[in-house]
């Protein structure tokens, strides 16, 4: 079972995909659809496209992503170079990040120590999957993040095919993206809450280009024949059809502004239709656990994405927790005191300070370390009696 919060991860991909076995190479249009059915497009990921399923519930999202990502860059290498070659697919995408951020990537290495390939890496896409510094933006920006790192695998076929990005082509692919969402919110009959919200997303999802105002903007002036290629048409369709999204539910100007896109970039009605059947379908079905569309309560979203976290850790770190737990014989004696009386504040501190020690023991229990993380410690609380002995919790005693 991969774990991509721990190093080693890609290798373990390898060896679970069996990826030296594989002979089968995709061509673009499947690869395209079904990398938009797992959600990646749409920087919603409900599945991953892998040749053995990876079940990914319990997953944290940036875990979901890496992995996507990952699997998202070997695909279009497989199409691109027509061939399956795992180290040179590795060191291939090791060059291409180092090239995409070369200062900020080089001076990552000098504080690194000697890595192989597949760790080094395993660093550039935990990078990439990072989005703001401030945790609660990063909730928020997720989707508009996450939906831009198909631009990563767009520019990487660039980088195989020419040996190097080309010039400006991050930049145009960033303002040109953002120029549509603009154009097809501005053609949007029904405005809703989300709009403003999602160009500010955009704003500060883009990492290459500077976001400005055109007063002349139109199709003609984003010079969309820059674009050749299917994947890279397909995408910034399904893009624009995100952004008009309504319930479900397209004017007749909005679907016009699609079929006219779809024109300028000789892409086929019929594609059309199904990118508006697929995003309204995905949206559909996962509107509830889209941040975006949450954003309404954002302190509320943040605390139920903080409680989600804390008990997703706490459930991988179970055996673990109980060992240290079972070995410190002052703690074990309060947590059993807790079953059967309130405690007092000089003993709740005694906990905390303990809970603290032992998460010092566990490295991804780290958040409990951070800057107010010790505010978390009550939750940890909450859940240990389910983590201790049967003996210690008086509710699973059965009558005689």
């Amino acid at each position: 079972m991969i774990n991509p919060s721990v190093p080693g991860w890609i290798d373990k991909f390898f060896s679970e995909q069996k990826i030296s076995e594989m002979k089968l190479v995709p061509e673009n249009t499947s690869f395209y659809d079904n990398l938009k059915a797992t959600g990646f497009i749409y920087g919603h990921i409900i599945s991953l496209d892998t040749k053995s399923p990876i079940p990914i519930k319990g997953w944290f999202k940036e875990e979901v992503s890496k992995v996507a990502l990952f699997n998202s860059l070997f695909g279009v290498y497989t199409i691109t170079k027509q061939e399956v070659n795992w180290n040179d697919f590795i060191s291939e995408t090791v060059s291409f990040y180092n090239e995409m951020h070369p200062e900020e990537f080089n001076l990552f290495k000098k504080l690194l120590p000697k890595n192989t390939p597949s760790l080094t890496l395993e660093k550039f896409i935990d990078e990439r999957v990072q989005t703001n510094e401030n945790i609660i933006s990063k909730n928020f920006s997720h989707l508009v993040t996450n939906a831009l790192l198909f631009i990563d695998v767009l520019a990487f076929r660039q980088y195989l095919i020419h040996g190097t990005i080309p010039d400006k082509y991050l930049k145009k692919i960033e303002e040109t993206i953002v120029n549509i969402v603009t154009l097809a919110l501005k053609v949007k009959t029904n405005k809703s809450q989300y709009d403003d919200l999602l160009i500010k997303l955009f704003e500060a999802s883009i990492r290459y280009s500077k976001f400005s105002k055109n007063s002349n903007l139109s199709l003609e002036t984003l010079h969309l024949d820059y674009f050749t290629n299917e994947l890279e048409k397909k995408y910034l369709i399904d893009i624009a059809g995100m952004a008009l999204w309504n319930d479900g539910v397209l004017e007749n100007n909005e679907s016009y502004f699609l079929y006219q896109l779809a024109e300028t970039l000789t892409v086929s009605d019929d594609f059309v239709q199904q990118s508006i059947n697929d995003t309204n379908t995905l949206i559909s079905q996962h509107k509830k656990e889209i941040p975006y569309f949450n954003y309404s309560n954002p302190v509320k979203h943040f605390y139920d994405q903080t409680t989600q976290s804390v008990v997703t850790l706490i459930a991988r770190n179970k055996t673990r927790l109980v060992k240290e737990i079972v070995q410190s014989k002052e703690l074990m004696v309060l947590l059993a005191y807790s079953t059967r009386r309130d405690l007092d504040e000089k003993e709740k501190k005694k906990i905390k300070k303990q809970l603290l020690d032992i998460c010092k023991t566990i490295p991804s229990l780290t958040i409990f370390l951070l800057p107010g993380g010790s505010l978390l410690l009550p939750m940890l609380i909450k859940f240990i009696p389910t983590l201790l002995p049967s003996a210690f919790n008086e509710n699973l005693d059965l009558e005689e």
